[in-house]
């Protein structure tokens, strides 16, 4: 077999398999305690979650969703729902959380949805040391990307079940991130400045409206929220291939005005449309596409165009997170888990910000070297013991469990109040 290998890329894998395995056998510290609660008490908790949380749409029978109801909720507040091919409603979480982005007020339900169903069969795997670990299974997608169980891992979980994530004592985590790293990717592989000014400017939303000339040179997140919105949709959406029907449907906006902010970012980013299509067309002719160490797609007859625009971002990506991962173990830093476009480190509580500084040195270290010289930014978050790792959308979920618990010393404040 050894003329078959190609050593230098299978060498750099069997590295990131040692890091993953690090990873692995670290794990991620979790709160035994109030995960013991709500297993214990999970059949009062899904009853009274119902009743608080349902009686704003009507569409539970004692613990079940009725879509009958749910239609009828529907039909009342003139909302259009995605149908399957055999005409019944669309009920994955996908779908979801589409349609809660365009309309705020199913936030609510759909979380209610997803508590429900984690709550009902709560898998964590947690050692006797209070470690949730779990398999990364590296190099069982597609793109490479880690494949973890999305029940076993408590970063699979809804957002508010992130509050069980809890420092030891003396201790401290770091969750950093690459800023925008698909994006990033993108303007880099396919050379446009347009894009790649925009990334650099630290709000590409609002730089890309900037560039198209919806908003004033002057503008900021804060002065046009909801133009900035619609940008980011549809620069997110660009890379999995939405098109006009999905943005408008993502947006509550109308089909006319998705088609023109898809026009938008072809007029603005024509380089990088050049580069998109090339990709597809390379894709089919040579049934074969690879990143920059190697990782590839090969084509069947029924892969779609969506698939062929999208894997550059996800499987350079993922190349880029296994390099940094390296960089971080065999540095010394300790990695709890590697979360798609993340790390989880953990540190000392006065060792953690020379920790999160050397991780976010080897992370911009790792994207240039996947992208040959162009740097991806990264944000860090720091939680020190004995506070909880949570979102801002978690929060209030959180606190609503954690009352119905009794538990009120487990309650975490919004920030900024």
């Amino acid at each position: 077999m050894v003329s078959m290998i190609d050593w230098p890329r299978a060498l750099l894998r069997g590295r990131y398999s040692i890091a993953a395995a690090r990873s692995e056998h670290l794990g991620v510290p979790i709160d035994e305690e109030i995960l013991a609660s709500l297993v214990e008490g999970g059949p009062a908790l899904r009853n009274q979650l119902i009743e608080i949380v349902d009686k704003d749409y009507g569409v539970y029978e004692g613990t079940s969703f009725r879509v009958a109801r749910f239609g009828r909720y529907l039909d009342q507040h003139g909302i259009v729902w995605p149908v399957t091919a055999t005409g019944r409603l669309s009920l994955d979480d996908d779908t979801f959380k589409e349609m809660a982005r365009a309309y705020p007020q199913l936030a609510d339900l759909r979380q209610l949805r997803q508590t429900l169903a984690q709550l009902r069969e709560l898998k964590l795997t947690v050692g006797d040391d209070g470690r949730n670990r779990y398999a990364l299974h590296p190099f069982s997608s597609t793109t490479g990307r880690n494949q973890p169980s999305t029940n076993r891992s408590v970063f699979g979980l809804s957002a508010w079940l992130r509050g069980l994530i809890r420092p030891e004592s003396g201790t401290a985590l770091a969750y950093v991130d690459f800023g925008q790293q698909e994006l990033a990717i993108a303007a880099a592989l396919s050379g446009d400045l347009a894009m790649q000014k925009a990334y650099r400017s630290g709000d590409f939303y609002i730089a890309f409206a900037i560039q198209a000339g919806a908003v004033p040179p002057s503008a900021t997140k804060a002065t046009h929220p909801v133009e900035r919105e619609r940008f980011k949709q549809c620069a997110l959406g660009v890379l999995y291939g939405m098109e006009d029907v999905g943005l408008a449907r993502r947006l509550g906006i109308s089909v006319l005005d998705a088609r023109q902010l898809l026009a938008a970012h072809r007029r603005t980013y024509a380089t990088f449309w050049r580069w998109s299509n090339a990709i597809v067309d390379h894709a089919m002719l040579t049934g074969k596409l690879q990143t920059a160490f190697g990782w590839a797609l090969h084509t069947q007859r029924d892969t779609k165009a969506r698939t062929l625009r999208n894997f550059p971002m996800q499987a350079n990506g993922a190349e880029m997170l296994r390099i940094a991962c390296i960089g971080l173990v065999e540095a010394g830093i300790r990695v709890c888990a590697p979360v798609h476009d993340a790390v989880l480190i953990e540190a000392p509580i006065d060792e953690i910000g020379a920790a999160v500084g050397a991780t976010q040195a080897i992370l911009r270290e790792a994207s240039a070297i996947v992208l040959d010289g162009f740097e991806v930014t990264s944000e860090a978050k720091i939680v020190r013991h004995p506070d909880r790792f949570l979102e801002p959308k978690g929060i209030p979920m959180w606190n609503r469990v954690m009352a119905l618990l009794g538990r009120d010393d487990a309650l975490v404040e919004m920030e900024g109040t």
